[in-house]
């Protein structure tokens, strides 16, 4: 098939199956590889559902400048679709965020604008800053703000990666775990998983050092894309069974391992994501079925210490 424009090349991304890392008593683990989208990271999935929503109910138009905050992923993949559709992209980011996260939104045509961190923390009061930026921004009558936190277009987006799952897997899936950013992708993928007849158990992953979820407290971390530490009006508690902490550098540990053992290059939260399901796929032990995703490609980290660390 050939495909039409790159944006037709989204999703349909493969479910490996963990041959070395899961221990033999333990639950089989699937993970979804999304660094296959083009900008190798699922945050292509919600970009095209957020600006293609916003077509369709005429909020954006030819012309118009689509305006965001990101940590580099979502940025990216905004830049990404606006680059094919012609519309142009302004991001509101941060220093605290990988190099390689900022010059990929420049290599698609966002212009940046860098709102400074504490020492390279990503802190609750970094992200407000950044959203605040990005207020200021869309106060002209030809930008559309996207608006992440509060744009339900992308659980549509994820919604297609809960399908994709349930096409591929030939068994049933007893749990699913993902770490919680925007919650998009937890709950579109939750929504369809809960609809089909496996009675599949959803948990809600954070960084230990930033349990909000589970306890109220924010706290700093390095985890980029995750763990906001304030509500988020997207997630829906009734949509998950548990909220699990897992710890930083464990997830960065696994996300190394990943890379060795299973040949999956991937970022912090998707180590993140393989190392709460390591430890769900003990507990529920052998004959269970645990999904998680790497929502990203390891490329956007080589600047940082994740592979030297």
């Amino acid at each position: 098939m050939i495909a039409q424009s790159t944006l037709e090349t989204i999703g349909s991304t493969p479910l490996v199956k963990l041959q070395k890392m899961a221990p033999s008593d333990s639950a089989e683990i699937y993970v979804k590889v999304e660094s296959f989208n083009p900008t190798g990271s699922y945050k292509d999935r919600m970009a095209l559902a957020m600006v293609e929503g916003a077509e369709e109910r005429g909020d954006l138009r030819p012309g118009m400048t689509v305006v965001e905050y990101s940590g580099g992923s979502t940025g990216s993949a905004l830049a990404f679709v606006c680059a094919v559709k012609g519309y142009r992209c302004k991001i509101v980011s941060s220093d605290a965020f990988a190099q390689e996260k900022l010059d990929t939104m420049r290599a698609f045509g966002a212009e940046l604008e860098i709102v400074p961190s504490d020492n390279g923390k990503i802190t609750a009061e970094l992200i407000k800053e950044m959203i605040r930026r990005t207020e200021v921004l869309d106060a002209d009558d030809r930008t559309f703000f996207t608006d992440q936190l509060n744009n339900r277009d992308i659980i549509r987006g994820f919604e297609k990666l809960g399908s994709e799952i349930l096409q591929q897997i030939d068994k049933p899936i007893d749990l699913f775990c993902g770490a919680v950013g925007t919650a998009g992708m937890l709950m579109g993928v939750s929504k369809v998983l809960r609809q089909s007849e496996d009675r599949t158990r959803i948990i809600a992953l954070e960084p230990a050092s930033s349990p909000f979820l589970s306890t109220g407290k924010k706290g700093a971390h390095r985890v980029e894309g995750i763990g906001l530490g304030f509500e988020l009006p997207l997630l829906d508690k009734n949509c998950y069974d548990e909220v699990r902490g897992i710890e930083e550098e464990e997830g960065r540990k696994t996300a190394r391992r990943m890379a060795r053992d299973e040949g999956i290059f991937a970022g912090t939260s998707s180590g993140l994501n393989m190392a709460g399901a390591l430890q769900l796929a003990r507990e529920l032990g052998e004959g269970k079925t645990v999904v998680t995703v790497a929502v990203d490609s390891g490329l956007k980290y080589l600047a940082g210490n994740l592979y030297t660390g």
